[in-house]
C-alpha cells in the first residue's frame, strides 16, 4: 500500500518483500507510485534469479559485506562493490546480485520509476 504522507518507518515496521526475486531477504521501508525504499540482507555465497525493474532505476548503497552485480550480454559484466559503495542500476538492465563472501550483506535500496517493480527472467541476453 502506497503512503505518500510524511511519516517514519521503525525496523520493526517494514513489510518482508515475497514478490521480488528469490535469493535475497528484502524489506520494504517506503513505496509509492513513484518509488520503492527498503533494505536487503544476503547471506554468504547465494545469489538472486536473474531479472529487471522495467522502468525503474535503482541505487544500492552497500551498508556491510559485499556484492556482485552481473549483468550485460551473457551476464559477463561485473561490478563488485564493498561497504561505502554505491551501485546503479539502469531501468531495463536484466542483472543478479549476491554476495560473494562468507559474511551476510546488507544493502539499502532505492529504486524510481514506474509499473512493474521486478520481473524475473531466465537469463541474461545472448546478444
Amino acid at each position: 500500500m502506497a503512503n505518500d504522507q510524511t511519516h517514519l518507518v521503525r525496523p520493526s515496521e517494514r513489510k518482508r518483500e515475497t514478490t521480488q526475486t528469490p535469493g535475497m531477504e528484502r524489506e520494504q521501508a517506503v513505496r509509492t507510485p513513484s518509488m520503492w525504499a527498503g533494505v536487503a540482507k544476503t547471506e554468504g555465497h547465494t545469489f538472486s534469479g536473474w531479472h529487471h525493474h522495467g522502468a525503474y532505476e535503482s541505487a544500492i548503497y552497500v551498508l556491510r559485506g559485499r556484492i556482485r552485480l552481473e549483468f550485460g550480454k551473457r551476464g559477463k559484466d561485473v561490478l563488485e562493490a564493498a561497504a561505502g559503495d554505491t551501485l546503479y542500476v539502469a531501468p531495463g538492465e536484466i542483472h543478479r546480485e549476491g554476495n560473494p563472501d562468507d559474511e551476510a550483506s546488507e544493502l539499502v535500496v532505492v529504486r524510481g520509476g514506474s509499473g512493474d517493480i521486478v520481473t524475473n527472467v531466465d537469463g541474461p541476453a545472448a546478444e
